[in-house]
């Protein structure tokens, strides 16, 4: 037989007995299948429905129990934040569910607190009654109250929470509060400061160092954001030094280990000091003159650089272009430093900025006030060129209305490329006022009034005022009312009635009864300059002449009715109108009496002053007014006469100078008035929280030309003057002021006093 058949041979029997070997040998079971739930059996719950559990389970009735879907069930109910404890097994075809529910908050109380009232940390909490407790919200709330007392200066605060178990599953929530100390800043430092001192540099940041009369002020306690802050102000300062590289390298706050203290460190880079190049000012404008905006432009070669001289250049010449028909206008600075020389080469680049109008002003937050009342304040109208600056100056004009909490105006894209909408939210405040006031004046003695004011009445920003004053020479009840834009027009209008008793028996031996109303209206001529008219109908009487009064006085005894037109100029060209340290004021007043009444004179008044920064902090302050009325055919009467002394001339009495009956010692006024001052206010070295300001000063003037003569009234025209030093303190109780003067010229006849002191305070 041949080999290839034996070889196949052998094969087939070799497949034939592999294949019976397979047919005899027994079949492995199929795997074991996966039970199947025929029931979903809820346990624990006390509140919550059953059903509600179930739609939180990944696995419903006839599925198989599939150890993923329960696992991923079990995290499901976990992130409900309801339960407390979870637990799913499978028991035949029955799947249980073992659930431990989270309780219910009954109340909320705080112990412990002294420093924060309960409704202001009630406020930062996110529980509340009737919601479930959960630890993790606890724990967030905890890290809340805690970064509250991190706010107001208490680093070392600690803060328990504790529960009290109640029926029915719920339970009152006790935040324990230990508030412990304010965690004050022990000391500040500077490291690389090698131009200014550790002192100087301490007087820029608004952080101070504790100290034991820090009482008023919490500027001594850790705010991070407080020190960010800071930073800015020693970049300002430094910029405005001239110091362009200057870079604060960083600000480090430790903490002491027992929690109560705060060591500040700022690591400072001074870098070179850089003095001014070449100031130029180019622009691409067809028809503008540079060389005319010279005046405009605060820096100069020579100069050390200021930045801030850059900003307001940077604004003064934007609006004065604005003003000369440019609506459209971009002004940049380009600075180049040369480190070598250290000098800096600035040029302004005036250019024609993008066209855009305004296509709408949307006015949003005020629920009370009138839009009407915010539109009149801008100085832009739907459809006019859009002007930053015009925007600027409208949104402070807003602001100084100070019937809103926060102004904010913003700019959107409008329907066009060249539309742009201006969106002003605002919030509003409260500006109705109850206050009682009361203090002591060595002029008037002890003082109290109470004032009744609504500044937006309405919301239509009319101001109505209800007035009284009593003092120990003095007693004042008077109603107001103002419209500020009378008629829709830019007028404010309004009236005063008043009644004024005023006790005289000192200076002049009688008192002064006035009953009058007056009608009055001002408006701008121009952004500086603002015209005022006024009518005044009033009653005088002088009454309780002593018996030993003057003969002049007893002359004047009686009742004058005076009917009196008015007008005055005023040009302010001050930074600030309440407390101004740089620019000028100058009012003129003219008042017309013989329209009707007893009364027959012209009186002009002129005032002026002007204020000059000699440094940051030091403000010198020269003034001066001259007065003169004219009798029209007859004497002018006492009350409508001059009288200086007291506030207005120190180091000598109210009434003190001018014409006097040296028999009867009274004070007769005069027709002729001139004084001034020259002052220098300062700071004392006090902590700026504290607000005290030193000065020292010269007063000068005199009162003239009577229209009596006599042998007993002594009218001298000479200059009277006096020296002095004084000190306003803003304090927590109102302002405090305290002048001491010596006249150094004076007659023999004068009144004079050496101090003088006011305080005040409303509530």
């Amino acid at each position: 037989m041949p080999r290839s058949w034996l070889a196949m041979t052998m094969t087939a029997t070799m497949l034939a007995s592999t294949a019976i070997a397979h047919a005899q040998a027994p079949v492995a079971p199929p795997a074991a299948q996966a039970a199947r739930i025929d029931r979903i059996q809820v346990n624990g719950n006390q509140r919550i429905e059953a059903e509600t559990i179930r739609s939180y389970l990944s696995l419903r009735q006839g599925d198989p129990a599939d150890p993923s879907l329960i696992d991923e069930s079990l995290k499901t109910l976990y992130g409900t934040g309801l339960f407390a404890d979870v637990a799913l097994r499978v028991e035949g075809n029955t799947l249980v569910v073992d659930v431990v529910e989270n309780p219910v908050i009954n109340r909320i109380d705080f112990e412990g607190n002294r420093r924060l009232e309960d409704s202001d940390l009630e406020k930062e909490v996110l529980l509340r009654p009737r919601t479930v407790y959960t630890r993790t919200r606890v724990a967030q709330d905890v890290e809340r109250l805690q970064e509250v007392y991190r706010r107001n200066g208490r680093y070392a605060a600690r803060i328990d929470p504790k529960i009290i178990q109640l029926d029915q599953n719920r339970v009152d929530l006790i935040f324990e509060i230990e508030e412990g100390p304010r965690t004050e800043v022990r000391k500040i430092s500077f490291t690389g400061n090698d131009r200014f001192s550790d002192s100087a540099l301490r007087d820029v940041v608004l952080t101070t160092e504790a100290r034991w009369y820090n009482f008023f002020t919490s500027n001594d306690t850790y705010d991070p954001d407080r020190l960010n802050y800071d930073r800015e102000l020693l970049r300002r300062f430094y910029l405005k030094n001239g110091y362009a590289d200057f870079v604060v390298q960083s600000a480090v706050a430790e903490l002491a280990p027992e929690g109560e203290e705060f060591y500040v460190t700022f690591v400072v880079e001074e870098g070179e000091r850089y003095k001014l190049g070449k100031v130029d000012v180019q622009t691409t404008l067809p028809g503008l003159d540079t060389a005319t905006l010279e005046d405009v432009v605060e820096t100069e070669s020579d100069d050390w650089y200021d930045a801030t001289k850059v900003d307001r250049t940077v604004e003064a010449l934007t609006t004065e272009v604005t003003n000369r028909g440019y609506p459209f206008v971009r002004v940049q600075p380009s600075v180049t430093k040369d480190r070598e020389t250290h000098v800096i080469n600035i040029t302004y680049n005036i250019d024609e900025g993008p066209r855009n109008f305004i296509e709408r002003i949307e006015v949003n937050g005020n629920a009370r006030t009138l839009d009407e009342v915010i539109r009149r304040e801008f100085r832009v109208a739907e459809g006019d060129p859009f002007n930053a600056e015009r925007i600027r100056t409208s949104r402070d004009r807003v602001r100084n209305l100070d019937y809103f909490d926060k102004v904010e105006v913003t700019t959107e894209p409008g329907s066009d490329p060249d539309k742009t909408v201006v969106k002003v939210d605002v919030e509003e405040k409260s500006t109705g006022e109850i206050s009682f006031g009361v203090g002591y004046s060595t002029g008037s003695g002890p003082l109290g009034d109470v004032g009744i004011r609504e500044r937006n009445l309405l919301g239509r920003g009319q101001d109505l005022r209800l007035g009284f004053t009593i003092s120990g020479d003095e007693q004042l009840i008077d109603l107001s009312f103002t419209e500020p834009y009378f008629l829709n027009r830019d007028v404010a209008a309004g009236f005063d009635v008043f009644r004024r008793e005023i006790d005289r028996e000192d200076e002049s031996g009688y008192v002064q009864k006035t009953t009058g109303g007056a009608l009055r209206a001002d408006y701008w001529l121009t952004p500086s300059l603002r015209h005022g008219l006024k009518y005044t109908l009033r009653n005088d009487e002088v009454t309780d002449v002593s018996k030993d009064a003057s003969r002049y006085i007893r002359e004047q005894e009686g009742q004058r009715l005076s009917s009196i037109v008015s007008q005055t100029f005023t040009y302010d060209k001050r930074d600030s109108k309440v407390d101004p340290r740089d620019g000028y004021l100058l009012r003129l007043t003219q008042d017309l009496a013989g329209l009707g009444g007893d009364a027959k004179y012209a009186r002009h008044r002129a005032d002026a002053a002007w204020y000059y920064p000699i440094t940051d902090d030091v403000v010198g302050m020269v003034s001066g007014q001259v007065g003169y009325i004219l009798g029209l055919g007859e004497d002018i009467p006492i009350n409508d006469r001059f009288f200086l002394g007291g506030d207005s001339l120190r180091g000598f009495a109210t009434a003190g100078v001018g014409p006097r009956d040296v028999k009867a010692g009274d004070a007769l006024g005069g027709n002729f008035l001139y004084s001034g001052t020259v002052e220098v206010g300062f700071p004392l070295g006090l902590p700026d929280d504290y607000d005290v300001r030193g000065r020292v000063f010269s007063d000068f003037g005199s009162v003239t030309e009577l229209d009596d003569s006599g042998p007993e009234i002594r009218d001298v025209n000479s200059i009277r003057a006096s020296v002095g030093v004084g000190l306003t303190w803003i304090s927590p109780f109102g302002p405090i002021r305290l002048d001491a003067a010596q006249a150094v010229l004076k007659e023999d006849f004068d009144d004079t006093e050496v101090f003088r002191f006011s305080f005040g305070t409303r509530f």
